[in-house]
């Protein structure tokens, strides 16, 4: 189901349009032409195969083409900080951590609250992360590929590579959590 929600309204128009005429084929192969001809396909059995096959190839070419992610910008995985500094304030009762990195910028967020915000919104079951007990395989993973910071919380709030977006899902205080959870998993 996650998959599904990746794909663009493009993508699911495409996917829709070919999976609907495959249907409609089906059926009226089924019920309406042996209901007309009781002795269909008969002799046009070649041509009815001929349909078949291409009805689906077509459905095959549709999945491959529509579900196709889009390619990566080089250099989007990207290698260990040479300098990673954290400073930590506490306001009111949550502690909030200001990392300051060559790799993507401040980083804010309590990584505490990431790691719950980790398991709730369900990223273990598509993601490894050790830090978190996670063992997924639909997505990549997170210890070594070490993304920065600014690059997680943006995959986060957008999604992309057949990861769903989570901007209206969880409050930015939330998508700051598991950023700095996750970055902080991975660059430590």
């Amino acid at each position: 189901m996650l998959v599904v929600a990746a794909l663009t309204s493009g993508q699911k128009i495409g996917l829709a349009c070919v999976g609907g005429l495959f249907i409609v084929f089906a059926l009226v192969c089924s019920f309406v032409l042996p209901r007309r001809n009781p002795d269909f396909p008969g002799r046009h059995v070649g041509w009815f195969a001929v349909v078949c096959i291409a009805f689906v190839v077509a459905m095959l070419s549709a999945v491959l083409v529509f579900g196709k992610e889009k390619e990566e910008p080089a250099g989007a995985a990207e290698t260990t900080p040479a300098q990673v500094t954290t400073t930590t304030a506490t306001t009111g009762s949550t502690p909030t951590v200001t990392t300051t990195s060559d790799q993507g910028g401040n980083v804010k967020g309590d990584p505490a609250a990431g790691k719950a915000v980790f398991t709730s919104a369900g990223c273990s079951g598509c993601h490894t992360l050790a830090a978190a007990h996670a063992t997924g395989t639909v997505g990549p993973n997170l210890d070594t590929l070490k993304p920065a910071y600014d690059r997680i919380e943006n995959q986060v709030e957008h999604g992309g590579g057949g990861m769903p977006p989570f901007e209206g899902q969880l409050s930015n205080k939330q998508i700051d959590n598991v950023s700095a959870f996750v970055f902080t998993s991975t660059h430590s």
